[in-house]
């Protein structure tokens, strides 16, 4: 028998919710894929056989709940990070974004409100929202900078529950400064949390968030497996706080919220850490090498310190990324006025890009 579907706007949907718009970044089969981030790198073989294995050796238990407090991948985190860290102070879940719904979920909904610098990463607000708290947006400078006594006042003003600082930035690329961490911190009695998903693309002798984490019991700094480790379809994610942080997020989660094949597979990769980041060199050659090219190409890029460039000087970008796309290549319009984004690929990649990009004339298509 047929039925009639509803629509959306017929189901009784949380007030909130109604006329939001889902995380949505196009997906489509071309032969250059540039939009979402990702390391274009594959998994090295020797370690893909490794993960292998340690999957194939969860499987004969897969009938039985897994650890639910993942020991082994929190040891494992807690050595990667180093900084002295324990695996008490470690939380995990499938990727970096439910990591955050977690942290939401325990610090912020209904009558509290969370706050991160515009533009920033798109998924904050969305997670907030779903949390039934509001998202407040704060200003950056005109470079997508911040400083310390800008952001403490903007902070001070808010007074948020939780506050997101996106160090490096996306969909910027910008890097942040601890001296603007420590003053946020300062300037609020909520949580906050430093996402360095894009960390390891900084420069070698930054210092991470995780340096100031003693002393500050309301500090989080999350990371993902995402980007540098070449790990996005595997959804691992994790962050480094207090471990009272940790015990509030053990009150949110899901039972069981990581699977048995999940945990295999990440501790298995982080015992090839070195093997797993060997890449990220040639992902900032190639990320430098794009910035340098748009600059000779008449675009400005912005300084990056992730695995991205975000570059202006594009007269009309949603005519460029369709003119791109006809070429094959898929890069990512993130909203911002006369500008795109795209991923630092392969060689191979980033040559495609920058041939069709430049094959568009000065400022792009119109």
């Amino acid at each position: 028998m047929g039925s009639v579907s509803a629509r959306l706007e017929d189901l009784p949907l949380r007030p909130d919710l109604r006329g939001l718009q889902p995380y949505g970044a196009p997906q489509a089969p071309l032969p250059v894929a540039l939009n979402v981030n990702e390391n274009t790198h594959p998994v090295p073989e020797q370690v893909a056989d490794d993960i292998l294995d340690g999957i194939a050796r969860a499987l004969r238990d897969v009938n039985r709940y897994p650890d639910r407090e993942f020991t082994a991948l929190r040891e494992g985190f807690a050595g990667y990070l180093g900084h002295g860290l324990t695996p008490d102070q470690i939380w995990a879940a499938n990727g970096s974004n439910e990591v955050l719904q977690h942290l939401l979920q325990a610090f912020a909904g209904p009558g509290r409100t969370a706050f991160g610098f515009a533009p920033t990463y798109s998924m904050y607000p969305l997670l907030t929202r779903a949390t039934g708290a509001e998202y407040v947006s704060g200003i950056r400078g005109v470079d997508y900078t911040l400083t310390a006594q800008d952001a403490a006042e903007q902070i001070e003003r808010a007074r948020p529950d939780v506050v997101f600082l996106c160090a490096p930035n996306n969909p910027t690329g910008t890097p942040l400064g601890l001296e603007v961490v420590e003053a946020v911190y300062a300037a609020t009695d909520g949580i906050v949390i430093v996402d360095e998903a894009y960390q390891e693309f900084a420069p070698r002798d930054s210092r991470s968030a995780l340096t100031l984490l003693p002393g500050r019991e309301r500090l989080v700094v999350s990371r993902t497996m995402s980007k540098a480790f070449a790990f996005a379809g595997a959804r691992v994610g994790y962050l480094a706080a207090d471990p009272a942080i940790v015990d509030a997020l053990r009150l949110v989660r899901l039972p069981y919220h990581l699977s048995a094949l999940t945990q295999a597979a990440a501790v298995a990769a982080l015992r090839h850490a070195p093997a797993m980041l060997a890449m990220v060199d040639e992902i900032v050659a190639q990320r430098d090498r794009i910035s340098a090219t748009l600059d000779a190409l008449g675009y400005t890029p912005f300084e990056s310190w992730t695995n991205f460039v975000l570059f202006s000087g594009v007269e009309d970008p949603r005519a460029t990324w369709q003119a791109l796309y006809d070429r094959g290549v898929l890069i990512r319009d993130v909203g911002i006025a006369h500008s795109l984004r795209v991923t630092a690929g392969t060689a191979e990649e980033s040559t495609a890009f920058l041939d069709a990009l430049a094959s568009l004339g000065d400022g792009g298509a119109r």
